[in-house]
């Protein structure tokens, strides 16, 4: 099970598969939520997420590729692209500096 420790998260990227609409404002909005944390937050197609990224979200229907591309990072899965709880487990890692593991 691949994990990183909350405290050592720097750079996320959200990443999609083709589009530009949702995931770039998911990616706007966890901007903002992780900012306070010292966080970067980039937006990648799921075949091109950059190799510095520390966790990569995004949604359940390409977790699966996400993983095969970047096997030791880790890949969060969401279903909804606002509200998610996947979104506040997220954060909530970054700020106490828990585990974030698949």
């Amino acid at each position: 099970m691949t994990s990183i420790q909350g405290s050592d998260v720097r750079k996320v990227v959200v990443a999609c598969d083709a589009g530009m609409g949702s995931s770039v404002l998911l990616t706007n909005q966890l901007k903002k939520q992780l900012k306070p944390y010292g966080v970067t937050v980039e937006h990648a197609q799921v075949d091109r997420v950059p190799g510095d990224a520390d966790v990569v979200v995004c949604h359940a229907g390409l977790v699966d590729r996400a993983r095969g591309n970047l096997p030791d990072k880790v890949v969060v899965g969401f279903q909804m692209f606002m509200g998610d709880p996947a979104f506040a487990r997220l954060e909530q890692a970054i700020k106490e500096g828990e585990t974030l593991a698949e």
